[in-house]
């Protein structure tokens, strides 16, 4: 894990590697598990993002204005991600583990998800999305955080791969639903990812809850002393720690994360709206367009996994912006069908980089392994913030410019998202933020 140094000449943190550790061996079940409920607290998010533009469509004209609703309630994160991360925390702490959490904020987050389809009017669907979206982001990062619960440091990325690959899944279940279920019974389609999540979830608990130790690993702070746990008594502690100047290594990378969230999600809300009004699909075929990229998302998310970890972390996340730029263009380029499938092919590569790293990079910046869950909401809060954002400002461009160069513009704010984690890399030293284990033989995690 890499850490921040509290004190260099200039007085600038910069990332430090810490002394070497002992590899531990990666469960598979305990991944199995926490894949499962990764899984399944994204299926109801990718259908979600697929569907739910066009269900505002029936009473608003403007792209933009759709664009606003579907990232204001992703903002709701912002404000409750660092208090329930928090508690999460110390939850753990205390042996009981986060599971309340998840478990509670998934019963309550399914009964406005069933009632989306059932709104008459313009206010009723905005408070059944936005009561969704409020609960549902709420325990989202703590669901995430469970995978440093039960899998050693070392082999944070490579489950990341594995989860990465669950989470593709659910875009293709997603996309399976909008295909065969959507344009028959709209309001069975709304009922069916819930559904799933709580079985799911139910399932995940009972194997991986309540049979597996958890694996926090003892402190190994860069500077050789133990983080004194009174530094960080509360969320808003661990934050000031964490941005403590402009030059934080967290803050860059939340600002890369918040950068390319927000693109990724407008994409993501667009893509229907995009696909009927330009290459004349049908609301089901335009929400299956994702497919093809899931798939490929599934392929190619271990081996970018393993990849990687051999060339750090920082790297291979400005390689993935770059190939989801390129994959744009493409699309920009060809505004056809196969077009649009081979851009969405390329860019769901391009965020396959991004979604294995991001999250295991903020982590190996904690300064204690006793407040990952709080770390989890930094990286929460930077993506919602983007996720909010995103999809205003892309569909804005939309009303500006018209559909067809929907994916230019989205690649040229992309392009913004390579800087920045070009300037990151450039200040990380060796492997970037990529944690260095070792085993008896010095051999790489």
């Amino acid at each position: 894990m890499m850490h921040t140094s509290p004190s260099t000449p200039g007085g600038t943190p910069t990332l430090t590697p810490p002394p070497p550790t002992v590899r531990t061996p990666m469960s598979a079940s305990a991944v199995l598990w926490v894949t499962l409920a990764v899984f399944a607290q994204e299926s109801v998010w990718n259908f979600y993002d697929a569907q739910v533009p066009e269900q505002l469509r029936q009473y608003l004209t403007s792209a933009g204005v759709i664009g606003l609703i579907m990232g204001l309630d992703h903002s709701l994160g912002i404000f409750t991600q660092p208090s329930v991360g928090f508690l999460s925390d110390r939850l753990v702490r205390r042996r009981r583990g986060r599971w309340p959490v998840v478990l509670i904020g998934a019963s309550a987050a399914t009964v406005p998800f069933v009632l989306i389809p059932w709104a008459g009017s313009l206010p009723v669907l905005v408070v059944c999305v936005v009561g969704f979206a409020a609960i549902a982001n709420a325990f989202k990062g703590v669901t995430e955080t469970l995978v440093s619960d039960y899998v050693a440091a070392g082999n944070r990325s490579k489950a990341q791969g594995f989860i990465k690959a669950g989470v593709s899944l659910t875009i293709i279940i997603s996309s399976l639903i909008s295909l065969l279920v959507v344009d028959r019974s709209l309001r069975l389609a709304f009922a069916i990812p819930p559904a799933l999540m709580l079985i799911m979830l139910g399932l995940s608990w009972w194997f991986l809850g309540r049979r597996h130790e958890q694996a926090l690993l003892p402190e190994q702070p860069a500077d050789g002393r133990r983080p004194d746990e009174s530094d960080f008594a509360s969320p808003w502690a661990v934050l000031r720690d964490a941005l403590r100047s402009p030059s934080s290594p967290a803050l860059l990378l939340m600002i890369g994360i918040f950068c390319f969230a927000g693109m990724w999600t407008a994409l993501r809300s667009l893509t229907t709206p995009y696909a009927t009004e330009l290459l004349g699909l049908t609301r089901g075929q335009a929400g299956g367009l994702a497919l093809p990229g899931a798939v490929a998302f599934l392929v190619c998310v271990l081996p970018i996994a393993y990849w990687s970890d051999r060339i750090g972390q920082l790297r291979a996340m400005r390689y993935g912006v770059a190939l989801f730029v390129a994959g744009l263009l493409v699309g920009f380029a060809l505004p056809t069908l196969p077009g649009t499938v081979a851009a969405m092919v390329l860019s769901a590569l391009g965020y396959a980089s991004f979604a294995v790293n991001a999250l295991v990079a903020l982590w190996n910046l904690a300064p204690t392994q006793k407040v990952l869950g709080t770390y989890t909401a930094l990286y929460t809060i930077a993506s919602s913030a983007g996720m909010a954002l995103g999809p205003a400002i892309l569909g804005t461009t939309v009303d500006l410019t018209g559909w067809r160069c929907m994916m230019l513009n989205a690649a040229a704010f992309a392009a913004v998202t390579f800087a920045v984690f070009t300037l990151m890399a450039r200040r990380a030293p060796g492997r970037d933020t990529a944690p260095r284990t070792s085993a008896p033989h010095n051999e790489r995690s």
